[in-house]
């Protein structure tokens, strides 16, 4: 239950999936079965890059993991413990062992004070920051009694690269449209450094999201097309040794679990501990050959722009060209436009360089072609303003280290959730009216 990357974390949906989910655990939503027979809930709190507006503490805006976490296990806790379904965490963009630590004490003190048992609350930490890489020993060691074992993804864990050394030239990341996958040399290395860490330790090891999303009709070439596609990305992980995987589409799950138990003995990999791997610091930091094309270029504005747009509204992801793109993919994106700006990267296609100017260009393009889509006058101006942020975002010298705390810290987004928040109040004046 994503609070984090997928979810736009105006008060309403926050409070909304909070409350969403204490009425799953409490058995109240109807037509979902019992807590103990339902699929186990793994709670995705918000990561140390958010904070929450609404709530203060000592004049303090309050982190939004904790604001997310206090509810959840507050509310939750102790009826998850009792029907063996968690409390289950999902812990993202944690880049050190000390950031491992400090959620350790939380957990300890959250045990305690809810009368709970000591090491019932169990969290998967995703390693999707280049610096927790080198730290992935220490972090599991942090979370011992609480681990679940670590993930890892692609795109966020690509995005850091731009984040932490972007400023240098060697490590210039290539169109990822066309060059960046996992069968790279950076991205092989640090999956199956994973694995062996995790599996060493007899702790699992997750791979990421398949983001695609399925034809409706299976009778279809574009079908048979996206599946083969999923299922040799996914197969490549399998044989890393994962323990399992995430894909957004529900008619993915079926065929994936096909593939598991095809491959795959038992209910995990925990015996493939990887002996075979040696992975250096130079594996994990060697970029991938390649440019940058003009179709690459297009491509991460139109996804940039289209999160910011998705984020205005109150949505945290949205589909495009048959994927769903979130926060994950809007990172990517825009910090490789970043990049290659300062980089003055050239275009494959005519050697043109990537500048301030041609980015300028190419999102005013797509602002027009989007334009006509756009229902109403409002729509149309949201549209615009998005393209105007995301040219901020990606023209500024310094890189803002996460696009989602930038936007989160926006009076533009703030000024949008008040109105929002007065349309949901006149429209309920209106309904009692009637």
């Amino acid at each position: 239950v994503d609070f984090d990357d997928g979810n736009c974390p105006t008060f309403h949906n926050q409070i909304k999936g909070i409350h969403n989910v204490i009425l799953a655990v409490n058995n109240r939503l109807p037509g979902v079965p019992h807590i103990s027979q339902a699929p186990v809930l793994m709670l995705r709190p918000r990561a140390w890059n958010m904070v929450e507006h609404n709530m203060m503490v000592e004049g303090k805006e309050a982190p939004g993991p904790l604001f997310d976490f206090g509810l959840l296990m507050y509310h939750c806790g102790r009826t998850l413990l009792k029907h063996q379904s968690g409390p289950f965490l999902y812990l993202s963009k944690v880049e050190s062992l000390m950031e491992a630590r400090l959620w350790n004490n939380i957990f300890v003190w959250t045990q305690q004070k809810l009368g709970l048992p000591l090491g019932c609350i169990k969290a998967t930490v995703l390693i999707e920051n280049v610096l927790a890489t080198f730290e992935m020993e220490e972090i599991l060691y942090e979370l011992r009694e609480h681990s679940a074992g670590l993930n890892c993804g692609i795109w966020d864990y690509s995005a850091s690269f731009v984040n932490k050394f972007g400023h240098r030239q060697d490590f210039l990341l290539p169109d990822r449209s066309k060059y960046v996958n996992m069968e790279k040399r950076f991205l092989r290395s640090y999956m199956d450094l994973l694995v062996q860490t995790c599996h060493r330790r007899g702790a699992l090891a997750t791979g990421g999201m398949a983001a695609p999303l399925l034809p409706q009709s299976q009778q279809t070439d574009s079908y048979s097309r996206v599946l083969a596609s999923v299922e040799r990305l996914k197969l490549l992980e399998i044989n890393a040794g994962v323990d399992g995987f995430m894909v957004y589409d529900m008619n993915l799950i079926k065929p994936m679990q096909e593939l598991f138990e095809l491959h795959t003995e038992g209910d995990n990999q925990l015996h493939q501990v990887r002996d075979d791997v040696s992975v250096t610091p130079q594996d994990l930091l060697s970029m991938p050959s390649g440019g940058v094309t003009l179709y690459g270029l297009k491509y991460n504005i139109a996804v940039g722009v289209l999160f910011i747009n998705a984020w205005l509204s109150g949505k945290g992801h949205f589909f495009y060209r048959d994927q769903v793109e979130d926060s994950a993919t809007a990172e990517i994106s825009r910090s490789q436009v970043w990049q290659w700006i300062r980089h003055q990267a050239r275009l494959e296609d005519d050697g043109r360089v990537v500048s301030r100017q041609l980015v300028t260009e190419l999102t005013k393009e797509l602002r027009t072609d989007l334009s006509p889509l756009c229902h109403s006058e409002r729509t149309k101006q949201k549209l615009h303003t998005a393209a105007d942020m995301f040219l901020e975002v990606v023209l500024k010298r310094h890189f803002p280290e996460f696009i989602t705390s930038y936007l989160n810290m926006d009076h533009t987004f703030l000024s949008s959730q008040s109105m929002r928040e007065e349309e949901t109040v006149e429209a309920g004046r209106q309904r009692a009216k009637l």
